[in-house]
């Protein structure tokens, strides 16, 4: 099926089923300890053997030599594969640097072998006893001084754009700012770690492991095994979070597949947390330059966009100037991105890319120039909306509420109430409120299902999509209930499996909306298999309450399957309504902070999202995915920061005891409010992502509670003590 001109009417829209707060239909599963994750897979009559990585020691250079003898006669062991014996593999489509990659050093913590034994224990000793001779190269580990040499990539990429003459307006304009905002790098830091077990049948390799992008891991493996991609069998029906971490193949994988041809047995291979972060990929840091005019009115005549991101040489650009070519009006703009090489690990994606740092840049700068023109910042927002994508004028947007979303948080936070700057006291607390907008894009990828009618009338799904926390499962359970006439108990969901249709996969924000696509697809080729297998007419069937009905005939849905029952199978393909209208979703984040007054400590007392994101399929899915990006982008705030060692060129807190994320406890209060919407143009399920959406504007949101209740502003993330406590009054 292509979805190419706006959705109308259909089944979707009775909204029995789809829309309605079901709870998660594997919840039980997880809760209980039934749901197996990549590592947990058992089966008690295969003899799993265990890997355990070793990786480098340095960031850049060549292995000279590995010794794995010792290894090799330890306890236990099965098998020791190292990069120079096995190491001329292939590179993944998705991959900057080769995951294994002969004797060339990338970066820190780089793979160089798997040592495999009968225990974990064993192998982890086992792998202590390797010995690697390396010949070290300087590297470049500072952003700061890598920018001097950034260049611009790829132009097909579109790193820069312009419309008018900003440089005249900006320069005319009555009132300006010119500042410069900085982001750390930062890690996924998911609680499942990266983890797969492969066991070899002859040539063809099964791995159970932990993947958001069935599909793309399944290809990028085949090519650097050198193997056919038909004879690589991927299943991943449980994920313990991604957040991008996941998207694209990881060393655990080929690490498992290496070890288990070499141990001729089944091997489990788990990425250790300290390996993690610098083994797999992270957020990058960026400096980014924001420059603002605006009338006293209020009306923005000129922006900028500048922002500067390293990577492995090849790598890729952290596209932080994206919403600010779509989020506010005004004639005369500009954006650039430039990319400098490091010798860090690889940046990538990691949730929202782009639009998070970007808009914990922008929304400062939005609050700056508010309080330069002695403006309210909601009021600033509202007076700069626009209807039309800012570039393309001609080009309006599918659906865009940033307004109401702003209103309507202003209203229930209680903005009314928000202190002048440093003026709030309670105690040792001072008090104070932010404010920011909410953007992301609204992406869709081709997305397949199959679906099948039993004799008993149940329905099951079947898709390679997988579920990373939020909620696929029952997402998609929920749309075949709806499109079939049945309730959510007569729906079987099987997902994370490459041997069922290609699905987009979970990320980007496009996973929900796209799947859910695929099985709409899916079930109209049901539906029409059924009318014309009862010679209905499959344009006036009713598919209701577990019947069929045409006319003035009813069937029930087990009979019309018959014994042997019904398959429909498609995939959702997109069309070019994009082109024509700018699709995205918004909203707006509020925040109440308290700071003591005498060490600078920050409290968040209260947090408040109100989100655009066309039809919600389940609100209880939606807001918890809401409510864990508002608590991402609080980290981002106050303190999350990968640490770079800037002569050795690794992340030196690379565990959860020195990358600190927050907890539950943190946020005593989140409120989600999702406006009344849907977008035809989105998809035939009318909706859109928002799981992204929620994290995009928070810790720029937190920064301005800060200013408001200390006068304080910090431009550099996080906003640890530090930074706040020689501005403090003086409280003696």
């Amino acid at each position: 099926m292509k979805f190419d001109s706006p959705a109308t009417t259909n089944p979707i829209d009775r909204l029995k089923v789809v829309g309605q707060p079901i709870h998660r239909i594997d919840g039980q599963l997880k809760t209980t300890g039934r749901a197996m994750y990549a590592y947990e897979w058992h089966d008690p009559m295969i003899p799993y053997a265990y890997g355990y990585p070793v990786c480098s020691a340095i960031a850049k250079g060549v292995v000279k030599s590995i010794d794995a003898s010792a290894a090799k006669k330890a306890p236990g062991v099965a098998a020791v594969v190292t990069t120079l014996d096995d190491g001329n593999l292939g590179k993944g489509k998705f991959n900057t640097v080769k995951l294994f990659g002969g004797d060339q050093i990338r970066h820190y913590h780089q793979a160089i072998a798997v040592v495999v034994a009968e225990t974990f224990e064993q192998a982890r000793a086992a792998a202590a006893l390797v010995q690697v001779d390396y010949v070290e190269d300087k590297g470049v580990y500072d952003l700061k001084e890598a920018m001097k040499t950034a260049v611009m990539p790829d132009k097909s990429k579109k790193p820069d754009s312009g419309v008018g003459d900003f440089d005249t307006a900006f320069r005319t304009a009555p009132v300006t700012i010119d500042e410069t905002y900085t982001t750390p790098d930062q890690s996924h830091a998911m609680m499942e770690p990266h983890a797969s077990i492969a066991a070899w049948d002859g040539d063809e390799v099964t791995l159970w492991t932990s993947s958001q992008m069935i599909d793309w891991w399944r290809s990028d493996l085949a090519t650097t095994l050198g193997v056919e991609k038909e004879k690589i069998h991927l299943m991943s029906p449980f994920i313990g979070g991604g957040f991008g971490g996941k998207l694209y193949l990881r060393a655990d994988a080929v690490l498992a597949a290496l070890g288990a041809r070499a141990a001729r047995r089944p091997v489990k291979v788990a990425l250790p947390r300290p390996l993690m972060i610098n083994n797999t990929t992270h957020r990058p840091a960026t400096i980014q330059r924001i420059r603002i005019g605006a009338e006293r009115d209020g009306k923005i005549v000129a922006i900028a966009h500048e922002s500067w991101n390293g990577d492995q040489s090849g790598g890729r650009l952290e596209e932080a100037v994206g919403q600010t070519r779509l989020l506010y009006a005004g004639a005369n703009r500009m954006t650039a991105m430039r990319l400098a090489t490091l010798d860090l690990p690889e940046g990538n994606d990691m949730r929202a890319p782009g639009e998070a740092p970007g808009m914990m840049a922008l929304e400062i700068a939005i609050d700056e120039v508010a309080e330069k023109l002695g403006m309210d910042p909601v009021s600033f927002r509202i007076a700069n909306d626009t209807q039309v994508d800012p570039e393309k004028p001609e080009r309006p947007f599918s659906q865009r509420d940033l307004v109401g979303c702003l209103k309507l948080g202003a209203e229930r936070f209680g903005w009314s109430n928000r202190p002048e700057v440093g003026s709030r006291r309670e105690g040792k607390w001072m008090i104070g409120m932010g404010i920011a907008a909410a953007f992301r894009n609204n992406l869709v990828l081709p997305s397949g299902a199959r679906v099948i009618l039993d004799k008993d009338g149940v329905v099951t799904v079947e898709t390679d999509m997988t579920d990373i926390g939020t909620g696929s499962y029952t997402i998609i359970a929920q749309t075949a209930a709806e499109m079939m006439g049945l309730g959510i108990d007569k729906v079987a969901v099987k997902l994370g499996d490459s041997r069922f249709p290609v699905s987009s996969g979970s990320g980007g924000q496009f996973g929900a909306n796209s799947s859910t696509s695929g099985v709409y697809a899916a079930c109209i080729k049901l539906r029409e298999a059924i009318a014309q297998k009862l010679g209905f007419n499959s344009e006036d069937t009713i598919f209701d309450n577990g019947e069929v009905r045409s006319g003035n005939r009813s069937v029930p849905l087990a009979q019309a399957a018959g014994p042997e029952g019904l398959v429909g199978e498609d995939t959702m393909e997109w069309g070019d309504l994009t082109k024509t209208h700018q699709q995205s979703t918004f909203g707006a984040h509020f925040v109440e902070v308290g700071v003591d007054a005498a060490t600078g400590e920050t409290r968040i007392r209260r947090m408040l999202a109100v989100c655009a994101a066309g039809r919600i399929l389940n609100p209880i899915t939606a807001r918890s995915q809401v409510i864990g990006a508002m608590t991402m982008g609080a980290g981002g705030a106050l303190s999350e920061e990968l640490a770079v060692d800037t002569r050795r060129g690794f992340f030196v807190n690379h565990d959860l005891a020195g990358y600190e994320v927050p907890v539950h406890a943190d946020i005593p209060r989140q409120e989600v409010i999702f406006m009344e919407e849907t977008d035809p143009m989105s998809s035939p399920m009318k909706a859109k992502g928002v799981g992204e959406l929620g994290i995009c504007g928070v810790s720029a949101a937190i920064a301005n509670a800060l200013y408001n209740a200390t006068g304080i502003r910090v431009r550099d993330y996080p906003i640890m003590l530090d930074k706040l406590i020689e501005g403090l009054p003086d409280v003696a």
